[in-house]
């Protein structure tokens, strides 16, 4: 049976474009090139009828080594708490003050970009310390 090489995260969303810029702006990834014979993917969402606009989004790592996210417009909205989240791994590695001071740069770091502080979760007898926190739609993620 062949193993699974690569996957992608996909995720429901309201605003697609802004979640992903949102997502490149953390991770450090990129948005595509646009469509052949678009300069911008601006250009290529005027293209579209009105209602196909903002649809869809996608980030990837420049590297191609960490998994592609896909961002879909759905007609609902968040309504409860995530069954899956992300983990943004900053603290690996780092234990006490250090690891929180990692955490807490990060989370500066991200709040200008739209994310909310939700709490920090301190480090116990089984787990690190990690902060839990929100993208710009309310989905919850974590700084680990």
């Amino acid at each position: 049976m062949p193993s699974v090489k690569q996957v992608q995260i996909t995720f429901d969303c309201a605003s697609p474009t802004r979640v992903a810029q949102f997502w490149c702006e953390v991770l450090g990834y990129v948005l595509p090139p646009p469509p052949e014979g678009f300069a911008t993917w601006g250009d290529h969402q005027l293209s579209l009828p009105p209602e196909k606009r903002d649809a869809g989004a996608v980030c990837q790592d420049p590297s191609g080594v960490g998994p592609r996210m896909y961002f879909q417009r759905v007609p609902e909205g968040k309504v409860v708490k995530n069954r899956v989240h992300l983990c943004v791994r900053v603290g690996t590695g780092l234990v006490g003050d250090e690891r929180l001071a990692a955490l807490e740069a990060e989370c500066a770091r991200l709040l200008p970009l739209g994310a909310v502080r939700v709490r920090l979760l301190l480090a116990d007898e089984e787990n690190e310390s990690c902060l839990v926190m929100q993208d710009v739609e309310g989905n919850e993620f974590c700084l680990d």
